[in-house]
């Protein structure tokens, strides 16, 4: 559960989603964020620490890629939980079918 601090952040977060399409640079990461590139390295730095990335030279870039492994540990303690949210999310659709059922002329709101 070590990746979840790291995560708490939305900048990390989209890395996280952009380097599980595949490998990029630093560069290539940097551009699709508003912040400096210094920032982005940063925020790379971080996920390196906790173990989420991991970075490799060709020549004189940087090139980094998601390691699965803390996000595989996070789905395990998140997995404990999942029937919990489903059997409560089955049970709103269920009331809400009922409703529409019973006031067909009402609007949703």
């Amino acid at each position: 559960m070590n990746a979840l601090p790291a995560l708490a952040d939305p900048t990390r977060r989209r890395i996280v989603e952009l380097l599980a399409d595949g490998e990029r640079s630093a560069g290539e990461l940097a551009a699709q964020f508003q912040t400096s590139r210094p920032a982005v390295s940063r925020h790379l730095r971080v996920l390196r620490e906790y173990g989420l990335v991991r970075a490799r030279g060709e020549g004189t870039r940087q090139l980094y890629s998601l390691n699965p492994a803390p996000l595989a540990e996070l789905d395990d303690w998140l997995g404990r939980y999942r029937s919990f949210w489903t059997n409560r999310l089955d049970a709103l659709d269920t009331e809400i079918r009922r409703r529409r059922r019973a006031n067909p002329d009402k609007e949703d709101r």
